[in-house]
């Protein structure tokens, strides 16, 4: 399709595919429906921890299989039959609950008896809260290329991607949770609000009206309508771009508006310090001050205030040296 070296499946539910330097192409099969489900969840899970761990992975580009749909939503029945298995508690005790299972995640020691009791639907939840989480946090850039619609948690993966890119289409995008009696649960009323602003986000979470591409683009909840036929090969170029930039400076970037960006001014500032202090005596970061600085001596001249240069370096992802 696009060329490239296949690489071996993470998962049977994703396909991963080497389609550029440094991008992967990551083929979510969500099945006849186009639902999310736990082995799918897994899959995504699989490709993010390879984009973390793998320092040749600069990018991936998200695509649904579906003809017509990125993914759907959450299979309803996996939903109902976790709430019906899990405690019926209110917020404060479920709270709790959470944290219990984030515990439990992280030590896998108690993992596989804990999967066999009314927690298992928790622990599943927050695996994928940590999989969007940590999709923020990387140093890979993640592209959702949109080939159709997407609700609930399908929106939800695309918010947590760091570029939105949709087929052009009778294509739509939201939250429709509310009108089957439960508000979004896998970051919607967070990452929605942060793209829309709190009271549009509100009004469409409460309604559960989706938004049209169209509107979708117009209020920036995507960022690109592209023809069908240039969907992938439109995603994969943008990704190319981003990928030439620094990973651990992507990484740093994400870290400090994601998570930086939703907490009160005075600790926003403390985390964008953190990273600034400790990625500024880096290897990447001091190849790259140093050549900035040749350049300097070399023209006379700041690089980023010559139009050529600069326009270079925003091709390139850095500075050209002498």
């Amino acid at each position: 399709m696009l060329g490239g070296m296949s690489v071996p499946r993470d998962h049977p539910h994703v396909t991963v595919d080497d389609v550029a330097s440094g991008v992967l192409l990551a083929s979510l099969d969500s099945g006849e429906l186009g639902l999310l489900e736990p082995p799918l969840a897994e899959g995504l899970r699989a490709v993010v921890r390879r984009a973390e761990d793998d320092p040749d992975v600069r990018a991936v580009v998200i695509t649904g299989t579906h003809p017509h749909r990125f993914v759907s939503h959450a299979s309803i029945r996996w939903l109902q039959e976790g709430g019906r298995d899990s405690p019926s508690v209110g917020p404060r005790a479920a709270a709790a609950f959470g944290r219990l299972g984030t515990a439990v995640n992280r030590t896998r020691v108690l993992e596989p008896l804990a999967r066999r009791t009314p927690l298992a639907g928790i622990l599943e939840l927050d695996r994928f809260h940590d999989t969007l989480l940590r999709m923020n946090a990387s140093g890979a850039i993640f592209v959702a290329a949109l080939n159709g619609s997407a609700l609930g948690a399908g929106a939800e993966l695309s918010w947590a991607c760091d570029l939105r890119l949709m087929a052009e289409g009778e294509h739509f995008i939201g939250q429709p949770e509310i009108l089957l009696g439960f508000n979004p649960g896998g970051g919607g009323t967070q990452r929605l609000t942060r793209l829309v602003g709190t009271h549009r986000a509100l009004l469409a979470i409460l309604e559960g009206r989706p938004f049209p591409a169209r509107e979708a683009l117009d209020v920036g909840l995507i960022d690109e309508l592209v023809p069908p036929d240039r969907l992938l090969s439109r995603a994969v170029e943008a990704a190319e771009g981003f990928a030439r930039r620094s990973k651990d400076g992507i990484a740093a970037v994400k870290r400090s508006v994601y998570l930086g960006g939703s907490e009160p001014l005075a600790d926003g500032l403390r985390r964008e310090r953190a990273e600034f202090v400790s990625i500024l005596g880096g290897a990447d970061a001091q190849e790259r001050m140093l050549e900035y600085m040749a350049r300097t001596d070399a023209d006379g001249e700041l690089p980023l205030y010559d139009p050529q240069l600069y326009a270079e370096a925003l091709r390139s992802g850095r500075v050209p040296g002498p």
